[in-house]
């Protein structure tokens, strides 16, 4: 699958199963606009029936930026009834990377503010280069994160630090992002999508079946407590368990060599 659109792209790497999705919008350093929005919605319901894509990674095309966030021009031209006929679509795409079924990694350089940077918290790892700048300084425009921030910054660094990058606004650069557990690792700068790209890599290498189904129960069994995380975790290896893809991986095992996932 080779998708582009105005603002989006998505191209395959070979055919190891990695498949980068690219935000497309340099010169407004990716600013989502509606239709950027629409775009990264339509191209993540694409991804979500590709039963080939393994790994997705988060791109940007920009050379200053990931993401800054919401198209504020664009915001500013809205009435009251626009805006509100805009929300399922700006949420289309961030629910859309969110929910994408497989694991998903952002490569984030330079800035990634406000939606950019919820853009990058929908997915499942951050891979950040030393240029980054990370924030939601929504309050300061006068709005909240609305892209999953509220919701998903708290997950990853705890309530009280979220409330307190939240309520400041503040941006934070790539040493304490890594220090705060706002990024999961720090790589060179001009490095984030190679880097990115060769940790998806050594994901796809693995069970299709079983990356799927390790996500949901993750996701899934997130805040609940131990027993209900416990079931889940239980369905998703049923799903798993006389899967082609286990029986295959048990014979590649026994007869030490690299296994030929079938990918059900």
């Amino acid at each position: 699958m080779s998708v582009e659109s105005e603002f989006v792209s998505v191209r395959r790497h070979g055919g190891d199963g990695v498949v980068e999705l690219v935000l497309d919008r340099p010169k407004a350093m990716n600013a989502v606009s509606t239709a950027m929005a629409r775009a990264i919605g339509a191209a993540c319901a694409e991804l979500s029936a590709d039963p080939s894509a393994r790994v997705v990674v988060l791109t940007s095309a920009a050379e200053r930026a990931f993401c800054v966030g919401a198209d504020l021009k664009e915001r500013n031209s809205l009435s009251d009834a626009e805006l509100v006929r805009q929300r399922p679509t700006t949420r289309g795409a961030y629910g859309g990377v969110l929910e994408l079924p497989m694991p998903t990694i952002a490569a984030v350089h330079g800035f990634a503010l406000g939606g950019g940077f919820e853009l990058a918290l929908a997915c499942d790892v951050i891979v950040a280069d030393e240029t980054a700048v990370v924030g939601l300084p929504e309050v300061s425009v006068g709005v909240i994160p609305g892209g999953g921030g509220t919701q998903l910054l708290p997950r990853r660094v705890g309530a009280a630090r979220a409330a307190e990058l939240i309520f400041t606004a503040r941006r934070v650069e790539a040493a304490e992002a890594l220090s705060l557990g706002l990024v999961d690792s720090l790589v060179p700068a001009g490095r984030a999508r190679e880097e990115a790209l060769e940790l998806a890599g050594r994901m796809a290498a693995n069970s299709p079946v079983g990356l799927r189904a390790a996500k949901r129960a993750l996701r899934l069994g997130h805040g609940m407590d131990l027993a209900a995380g416990l079931e889940i975790e239980d369905a998703a290896w049923r799903t798993v368990a006389f899967s082609g893809d286990r029986a295959e991986g048990v014979a590649a095992f026994n007869e030490k060599r690299r296994p030929n996932w079938p990918g059900v």
